[in-house]
C-alpha cells in the first residue's frame, strides 16, 4: 500500500521516463534484476525506444513502467510494439481526491504464442479469425469444424471477421478446439473490459479488436486445457495487471476483477488437483513415464 500511496507524489512531479531510467537508482535496480550490463544497457534502450513511441505513457509513474518493462524482460519478450509481444498500457488510477497515470502490463496473443512454444509441449498450436463466407459448421460435442479458407490474403483482410478458431495439439498427440462468435466475442469484450464497455477509445479493444479476440481466445484454450510452463504460468497471472516495485499486481481494467482473480485461483486449482491425482494413480497407468515422456518431447 505503501507503494501505491508514493505514486500519487511521484506524479506530481518527476522527469521524463526516459531521464528516470538512466539515473542511478534505476541503473543499478535494472542491473541487480538482470545482472549482466550489456543486457541491462539493451534492454534500457528497448524500453526508452517503446515508451517514447507513446506520448501517453510518457507520462506514467515510471516505477510502474519498468515493472511492467522487467516483467516482459523476465519471460524473454521484446516491447516493440511491432512485434506484438507485449504492451506497456497507459490507465488513469484513482487515489482519493488525485489522479495517477500508472502503466499497465498486457501480454498480446504473439506473445502468449512464443510462451507456449518454447514450453515444448505442442506439436500445434493456432489461433486467427473467421471471415465471412469461411465457416461451413463447428460441432463444440466433437469439437470437429469444417472451413473454406479464403487463400487471397488481400481480399480475405477486406472482409467481415464473424468469429474466432484456437487449437492446440500436444507432442504425444491430445488435441483441442475451440470456437467463439464475434457475437460471443463482445459479450466477452463488454464484461470484462470497463473501457470497452465505457466506449473509451484508448481501450485495445477498440485498436485491435481482432488482436484482443485472439488473445483471449488463447487465454481461454491454455489456461483451461493446456499444460503451462512456469514461465506461461506467471504471464497469465500478471497479465492485465499493473505491477509494483513490491511484486504485487493490481487489476484496474475490470468492474469484476476480483471475480477474474477467483476464476484463476479456481483453475490452478483444478490444475493442481488433476495433477495430484495423476501422481497417486502413477502406478496404475498403463503408459510408463518413459513413454508418456517421450510422447512430450521431452
Amino acid at each position: 500500500m505503501a507503494v501505491k500511496n508514493q505514486l500519487t507524489e511521484n506524479n506530481k512531479q518527476q522527469p521524463k521516463f526516459s531521464a528516470a531510467i538512466q539515473g542511478k537508482t534505476y541503473q543499478k535496480l535494472i542491473l541487480n534484476t538482470l545482472g549482466d550490463s550489456k543486457r541491462a544497457s539493451r534492454f534500457t534502450s528497448a524500453i526508452i525506444s517503446a515508451v517514447s513511441a507513446n506520448e501517453k505513457l510518457q507520462e506514467c509513474d515510471a516505477s510502474t513502467i519498468l515493472s511492467g518493462a522487467l516483467l516482459g524482460e523476465g519471460l524473454n519478450l521484446s516491447p516493440s510494439p511491432q512485434l506484438g509481444q507485449y504492451y506497456l498500457v497507459p490507465f488513469n488510477k484513482t487515489e482519493g481526491n488525485n489522479t495517477i497515470k500508472v502503466a499497465q502490463f498486457q501480454l498480446g496473443y504473439k506473445g502468449y504464442l512464443q510462451l507456449a512454444i518454447r514450453s515444448g509441449y505442442y506439436r500445434k498450436i493456432n489461433v486467427l479469425p473467421i471471415k465471412v463466407g469461411e465457416l461451413e459448421y463447428f460441432d463444440p460435442l466433437e469439437e470437429q469444424i469444417k472451413l473454406n479458407m479464403i487463400e487471397d490474403e488481400e481480399v480475405r483482410e477486406t472482409l467481415e471477421t464473424i468469429g474466432y478458431y484456437a487449437m492446440f495439439e500436444y507432442l504425444n498427440g491430445f488435441r483441442k478446439v475451440i470456437y467463439w462468435s464475434k457475437k460471443k466475442m463482445e459479450k466477452h469484450a463488454n464484461t470484462y473490459s470497463k473501457a470497452f464497455q465505457l466506449k473509451k477509445t484508448s481501450s485495445f479493444w477498440y485498436k485491435d479488436f481482432d488482436g484482443m479476440a485472439c488473445k483471449t481466445m488463447l487465454r481461454q484454450l491454455i489456461s483451461k486445457w493446456g499444460i503451462m510452463s512456469v514461465e506461461l504460468q506467471e504471464a497469465y497471472e500478471k497479465d492485465m495487471g499493473v505491477v509494483y516495485e513490491d511484486g504485487n499486481v493490481e487489476y484496474i481494467d475490470s468492474q469484476i476483477s476480483e471475480q477474474q482473480k477467483q476464476q484463476q485461483i479456481t483453475e490452478q486449482q483444478e490444475q493442481q488437483v488433476v495433477m495430484e491425482y495423476e501422481n497417486t494413480n502413477e502406478c496404475q497407468q498403463t503408459m510408463t513415464n518413459e513413454e508418456f515422456f517421450a510422447g512430450m518431447g521431452v
